[in-house]
């Protein structure tokens, strides 16, 4: 069944490298696993009703800010942080 949600579409879309990414809506946010591994990379909280996300990370058994003082982007820029970025990746 396609996807209503345009979020979840365009991070299922996004030309992920490393094998890919599976990406669960959860919990008011998008969750992204390796395709390959199974393990977290990152999640994606929305603020609000913009085209703004909040990057998380998998540290420590838990989703924490990416970075000291986290990470806000408007969606395409946070994939493609995602991408670009080797430690959302260690697992993957």
């Amino acid at each position: 069944m396609p996807t209503t949600d345009p979020v979840l579409a365009r991070i299922a879309t996004y030309p992920w490298p490393r094998g890919g990414l599976t990406v669960r809506q959860n919990n008011h946010g998008y969750s992204l696993f390796s395709a390959r591994t199974g393990a977290p990379v990152a999640r994606l909280r929305p603020l609000g009703e913009t085209n703004r996300v909040e990057v998380l990370w998998w540290r420590r058994e838990a989703w924490r800010p990416a970075g000291p003082f986290g990470a806000v982007f408007d969606l395409d820029e946070a994939l493609a942080f995602i991408a670009d970025e080797p430690a959302f990746w260690i697992r993957a």
